[in-house]
Parts: C-alpha cells; structure tokens; sequence
C-alpha cells in the first residue's frame, strides 16, 4: 500500500447548493458518499486506504458538515442532482460510487439517471427505501435525535442504542466518535436528509439500473437490517452480496472491518473477472432467499408492516411477482 497525495479541499457552487469537497490521491476516481448527516472526516480509514490507488472524492452533502442546508424541499433526487453537478465542476466523466447508508440512496438515483457515468457501484450498509426492512425501534429512535450530535455527554450516553456490535466499535474506535461530533450537523438540515429518506423508494425501478455493483452489509446492523442487502442484491440485476459476520451499521468506518479489503479489490481491478470480491460474492436469484431474509429480520412494527405492504404493491405492478 503506497501513500497517496495530499488532499485537495474546495467548496464548490452548484445547483443552488454550496458543497464542501475533498480530493485524495491519484488514479480512478472514486466517489464516496456518507450517511444521515455525516461529515467527510468520518471516512478515516476507508479514505486513506482507497486513496491509495484511486483520487477518492468525499463532500459535506447539503444540510451536513461545511454544507449549508439547501434551501426549500429536500430530496434525494435533488441531492443526487447536486452532486452531479459537483462531478461535472470537478470535470469527472465517468466515476466508480460508494454509497454508505442515506449516501446508498443517493448513489441508486446517481445510477439511475446517468449509468454511463458510473462504472463500478459499491451500496454499504443501505436499503431501497420504502419495502425495505427497517431497523429496531431502538435504533429508529437514535436517528431521530439530531440533537445527540451537539452534546458529547448525550452522544456518549445513546451510541449503544445503534447495537452491540456499533457500540463496541466506537468504544474502540474514538476517533470515529470525535469525527462525528467536529462538524455536527444543523438540526433543520439534518432533518431534511431524514424525511427525504423516509420518502423515498427505488422499489420500483432498481432492477432496470444496469451497474456493477457489490453489496456489502453487516450481518447484525440494528438500524438497516442485513435482509436489506439481500433485497438489492435481488433487483439489481449485475450484482454480487457479502454479509460480513459480526459487523453492525457502521461497517466501513472499522479499520478492521472485511469490507475494506472487499471495496478496495472491486474497485481496483481492471476487470471484473479478476476480483475475489466479486466472484466470492453471492448472486442472489430467487425470490425466496429474500422472503427468508426478511422473516427472519428483526424490523419494527409498524414501519415493518406498512413497508410490507408497498413492497408487495410494487411485486404486483411492477415486477409481476418478483422482488
């Protein structure tokens, strides 16, 4: 592993957004979006391993970090826009995509509405939105308090309601929680992510994206379910899964974490046919391995329920059965 060039920093004016952008590195570029109000510090790790053979480019998303919050209705196919227009500034033609959590619903819009521009994808620990799984009430209660990101004693006092194996993770790794905490996000701006999120579904029109892609989820996430990476492996029709055992939500921020070694031989061969990340990955094709998944999973009620009935809406209009 080689050292990579010093990062480039920059705010970048587009689309009616002001965007705080970081580049590292030499090679490919490799975009990499965050999560529910996260800052470009938390990538750590996971940005200097990449940066090793790729130029990783990581941004504050509007609402987030050095970001100001867009002003009126947020969504995540707006979201998706300004980062577009981010990639067009930055005179990036075509890039490979890493989409983490909120950032995973992003880069499925980014795919949707320019597949040429991507040629790898890589969704970490996300979900298509409504007809997912959702996670524990108690983690569904952590993201809906923005508040904890402005108080260290609060943050401290709730991380365990992500899960076991998150809590232990940012107990052993604090410059996680520190990175987390340098630039918190604004109340309204986070906000504004949260709902465009909760609003959103790529249910419907996944299985016509066309990408590469390599699902990567941990098998004891609380807040996004592992059932949820087998769903996407199921529409995305050119895909493969990994469900990493004994890893939680926060997966690709662990130093120690198997997905690292997983995204950096994805996206560092030159073709697929040369990746153990892809070809150790399982294809998922049938319906009824996501019908156990999702049986088994351990998603709240309510949202559990009601999100089952839009799933098997979309079954019935749009794929004709088929998840």
């Amino acid at each position: 592993m080689t050292a990579s060039a010093a990062p480039r920093e920059t705010i970048l004016h587009t689309r009616g957004a002001e965007v705080f952008v970081r580049e590292r590195g030499e090679g490919r570029p490799l975009l990499m979006i965050n999560g529910l109000g996260g800052n470009v510090e938390m990538w750590g790790a996971a940005e200097e391993r990449l940066s090793t053979f790729a130029t990783t480019i990581v941004f504050d998303a509007p609402g987030s970090g050095r970001s100001p919050t867009l002003s009126g209705p947020v969504s995540i196919r707006a979201l998706a826009h300004v980062v577009a227009g981010a990639l067009d500034q930055l005179g990036y033609e075509q890039v490979d995509v890493l989409g983490f959590s909120l950032g995973g619903l992003i880069a499925q819009e980014l795919a949707r509405a320019d597949r040429p521009r991507i040629r790898r994808l890589a969704l970490v620990a996300t979900a298509c939105g409504w007809g997912s799984m959702p996670g524990t009430l108690q983690a569904l209660a952590l993201i809906s308090m923005p508040i904890r990101y402005h108080s260290r004693v609060l943050y401290e006092h709730t991380k365990s309601l992500l899960g076991p194996a998150d809590a232990a993770l940012l107990h052993r790794q604090q410059a996680l929680s520190d990175a987390r905490l340098l630039h918190p996000p604004p109340i309204a701006g986070y906000m504004a992510q949260l709902w465009a999120g909760a609003l959103w579904s790529s249910l419907a029109w996944l299985p016509s994206v066309r990408v590469p892609t390599l699902v990567l989820h941990g098998a004891v996430d609380h807040l996004v379910p592992s059932a949820n990476g087998v769903q996407l492996a199921r529409l995305l029709p050119e895909s493969r899964l990994h469900v990493l055992p004994d890893e939680g939500h926060l997966l690709v921020f662990d130093p120690e974490s198997a997905s690292l070694p997983l995204l950096e031989d994805f996206f560092a061969r030159p073709s697929l046919n040369e990746s153990y990340a892809w070809a150790s990955g399982t294809e998922v094709d049938d319906d009824a391995t996501v019908d156990r998944a999702f049986a088994e999973s351990v998603g709240a009620h309510p949202y559990r329920a009601l999100s089952g009935v839009f799933r098997r809406f979309v079954q019935r209009t749009y794929h004709n059965g088929s998840d």
